[in-house]
Order: C-alpha cells, then sequence, then structure tokens
C-alpha cells in the first residue's frame, strides 16, 4: 500500500508581510516548504508527494525546492482560487493512480505548516488506512465562554496533515465538483459526502502555521 501527500502551496506573503509566497520564505537554511517536503518524503510508504501552486509560481517552487530532493522527486500542479479548488486540481492530477488502488491514502498538508514532522505525518497516514480518515488535533487551552459559563474541555484545534483512504475522498470531490459545493477545509468535504470515520491523532502546538511575520522566528526556535 502506498500513500500519496499533497502540499497546499499556493498563498501569499502579505500577512507576513513579505513581497514573496510565505512558503518560499527561510526558515533556519531552507526554505518553509522544504520543511514538509522533506518530512513527507520520509516517510516509508509516501510514493509520491505532489505540490499545488499559485498559476506563475510553478517555476520560483520548482526552483525553491529541487535542491534539497536529492534523488526524491516531487510534482508541481497548478491552483485554484480556493483551497477547495486546490485540492481537487491535486486529486484530477492523481486520479488514474488513485483509481487503480496505486495510492490507497492520501494526506492533504498546508504548506506553511513546516513543523509537522514525519512522524505525524506517518501517524496520520496509518490512522486514516485504520478507520478512513485521520486529523491532528491539540487541545483549545486559551478559550474564553462569551457568557461566563464553562467552557468544554474537550474542544480541539483540528491541524495539518489530514489524511484519508484515497477512493471516498476522490469520489467525494467530484460529487462536489457535481454540485459546485466547496467546503472549507477537505474534512467539510468528506462529511458533507462521505461516510468515513474520521480519527483524531494527537498533535502539540509546535506544529505551528506561519500567518504572520513573529510566526517565522518563532518556528525557527523551535525543534524540529
Amino acid at each position: 500500500m502506498s500513500a500519496a501527500v499533497v502540499i497546499l502551496a499556493a498563498g501569499t506573503g502579505s500577512r507576513v508581510g513579505a513581497e514573496v509566497n510565505k512558503v518560499l520564505l527561510p526558515l533556519a537554511g531552507r526554505p518553509v516548504l522544504v520543511w514538509s517536503v522533506s518530512a513527507a518524503l520520509a516517510v516509508q510508504d509516501v510514493r509520491r508527494v505532489l505540490l499545488v501552486v499559485r498559476p506563475g509560481e510553478q517555476d520560483a517552487v520548482g526552483d525553491a525546492v529541487s535542491p534539497y530532493l536529492g534523488d526524491a522527486e516531487v510534482g508541481v500542479v497548478e491552483g485554484g482560487v480556493t483551497r477547495h479548488a486546490s485540492e481537487w486540481a491535486a486529486l484530477r492530477a492523481m486520479a488514474p493512480e488513485i483509481e487503480s488502488g496505486a495510492i490507497d491514502v492520501v494526506a492533504i498538508h498546508d504548506g506553511a505548516r513546516p513543523l509537522a514532522g514525519t512522524g505525524l505525518f506517518a501517524a496520520t497516514i496509518e490512522a486514516a488506512r485504520d478507520h478512513g480518515g485521520a486529523l491532528p488535533v491539540v487541545p483549545l487551552t486559551q478559550v474564553i465562554s462569551t457568557d461566563g459559563g464553562p467552557v468544554p474541555r474537550d474542544l480541539v484545534a483540528v491541524q495539518t496533515p489530514q489524511a484519508f483512504r484515497a477512493d471516498a475522498l476522490l469520489a467525494a470531490y467530484r460529487s462536489a465538483d457535481a454540485d459546485g459545493f466547496e467546503g472549507t477545509d477537505t474534512a467539510s468535504c468528506l462529511e458533507r459526502y462521505g461516510d468515513l470515520r474520521i480519527a483524531a491523532v494527537p498533535s502539540t502546538s509546535g506544529n505551528l502555521k506561519i500567518t504572520f511575520a513573529d510566526d517565522v522566528s518563532l518556528a525557527a526556535r523551535l525543534p524540529r
């Protein structure tokens, strides 16, 4: 059995205050995106890594990533104007391999989360294989109730990579495309069109998403 990892890299640098895509910013000597690519490639049963980029950035992303690949190959596909459209573009590119059974699980990850690590990729892929789908979660510890009442202790924040059985994921996105539906994230599309059991995989706050300028310096100080 073999998995694929889709890394979404079609963001911008506006909130970080950069003139380039934030996944191309330097982080501890390597572009932000390279950390996720390297972690995904290190998972034993990952046979394909596919980067989804903005139109016109294929060369820039390729030039940033290729020096760190060694003998590995990484695909690049042009994304859409929304997250859902970018995910659908990646799934269309992999459809023949999914339909043939060559890929049994697909994990989708935000390129702006550089510190997920190989262990979290492997854990979510394994859990998706066992249950149907898997999401990394961390407890929400800084939540305040607007009415002064108690805050449920089981509230969690959902991260990426999010992994799912490939055939069910492709079928859900095909149904969404036929209906004109766009989900806010991968799990929301599966919730509407699939019946997979979704498992929670413990993660940590170290799997942060780079959104603002301070996040880059914070990520550089965290263990990798």
